[in-house]
């Protein structure tokens, strides 16, 4: 059993450009180690605690209020949407006892519902959900520090507590609580993390922005330091997106004034080829996306390439049934010594290196691997489509051809399932 965690992003604005390459990557990961015999437990680490919390629930205040967006805030049509729906459900919020804490409950509820829809139009959906705020309302959080202050894992320095991360590798001793009393993010990472060692995973998977390097080290000490195994706990870090249009880049949404959500780009190219343009570079790659070839129509665009070879196939079928031609579709009597063309034995020999494929892709968490796998998969089908007839007189032949294409559909079908992607019979 396998803890994939992705994407859990703050819960302060729609799932952004970043965050949707998490979504495709920690996905089509999953699958395929589903693929490869796993049970995969997919999880959403809701950050709904601290600073930007904070940032947010002051910002929906502020729109509700009428008043200008705070200097630290989040600006964007999407916080009206949110404190009009805030409104709707409670219309004397500003007059309760404590105004914030309506906003804050409501608008993260509102919040984190549209990333979980955006998500699941993206065919993205997790298991577990896990609150970051959890931690602290259990107390677990602080009978965790306590622990760790009584056991000396942690000292106190300039009126904080810090934590001997140098000890198990880290380049610096970091702060878990600060001099002014409030926990670090590290407190929660180490609460969070101790609660999954303790759910008994065999293994456990974090997809991280590169951004966040600097936090591998010191939550891997942490888990040592409370006794855990800190080899069962690997991050993965993700390259950030840059969006291209007409060769220039996008850098703002004309809708919310800020990056690109998800949904304007599902909107724009679609699931699929987002998915695919998303999974399409290995993890630790700068991915320049480039909205013009993900919406056309051509051989240039990838995904548009492999699933015109599946439309094809589907289209040689209805040809044999228009001939009037049948065969036995279990392809039991096959003489398969017919095929005897290098583009055949091309395609075949590539049928066969799919298990392997997804061993390899499983083992080193590259599923761009089975994006390149089956691209080079269509090209050598057209190739074969392009040079050999199909359809023929020599029907031992043609019942060849036939059992071939059948077995390059159904590994596209499986390649695009792992990836998340449609395999569509008619284009």
């Amino acid at each position: 059993t396998i803890n994939l965690e992705f994407v859990s992003a703050n819960p302060t604005g729609p799932i952004h450009l970043g965050s949707t390459r998490w979504a495709a990557v920690g996905d089509a990961l999953a699958n395929i180690l589903e693929a490869e015999g796993a049970n995969v437990v997919r999880e959403y680490y809701f950050n709904d605690h601290g600073t930007q919390i904070d940032r947010f629930v002051n910002s929906l205040l502020a729109a509700a209020k009428g008043e200008p967006t705070p200097e630290d805030g989040y600006a964007g049509a999407y916080i009206t949407d949110i404190k009009d729906q805030i409104l709707a459900q409670r219309p004397d919020a500003l007059d309760a006892e404590n105004p914030a804490e309506v906003f804050r409950e409501i608008g993260t509820e509102l919040m984190f519902a549209q990333i979980k829809e955006s998500l699941h139009r993206f065919g993205t959906d997790f298991d577990v959900f896990f609150h970051e705020n959890s931690v602290f309302e259990s107390g677990e959080a602080d009978r965790i520090i306590e622990q760790m202050k009584q056991d000396g894992q942690l000292f106190e320095s300039e009126g904080a507590w810090w934590m001997r991360t140098t000890d198990y590798g880290d380049d610096k001793d970091r702060v878990v609580i600060r001099d002014n009393g409030v926990p670090t993010y590290l407190a929660a990472d180490i609460a969070y993390h101790k609660n999954k060692y303790e759910r008994g995973f065999k293994k456990m998977i974090n997809i991280w922005g590169a951004d966040h390097h600097g936090y591998v080290a010191r939550v891997k000490a942490a888990m040592e330091a409370l006794g855990f195994d800190a080899d069962k706990l690997e991050i993965l870090l993700l390259q950030m997106v840059s969006l291209f249009r007409n060769g220039e880049l996008v850098k703002m949404s004309k809708r919310t004034g800020r990056a690109i959500t998800l949904n304007e780009l599902i909107e724009e190219v679609g699931t699929d080829a987002a998915r695919y343009f998303f999974i399409m570079r290995s993890l630790d790659t700068q991915l320049d996306f480039d909205l013009d070839l993900a919406t056309s129509h051509s051989n240039e665009n990838p995904v548009y390439y492999i699933q015109y070879a599946n439309a094809r196939i589907f289209s040689i079928y209805r040809q044999v049934a228009e001939n009037g031609d049948t065969f036995d579709m279990t392809w039991k009597n096959v003489v398969w010594n017919k095929l005897q063309e290098e583009r055949e034995l091309e395609l075949i020999k590539k049928i066969s290196a799919y298990p392997e494929e997804i061993q390899t892709a499983a083992a080193d968490r590259a599923p761009h691997r089975i994006a390149r796998f089956v691209y080079e998969l269509a090209g050598l089908f057209h190739a074969f489509y392009n040079n050999c007839h199909i359809i023929q007189s020599d029907k031992e032949l043609e019942e060849a051809r036939l059992a071939l294409v059948t077995a390059v559909q159904i590994t596209i079908a499986n390649s695009l399932a792992v990836l998340g992607i449609s395999a569509p019979e008619k284009m």
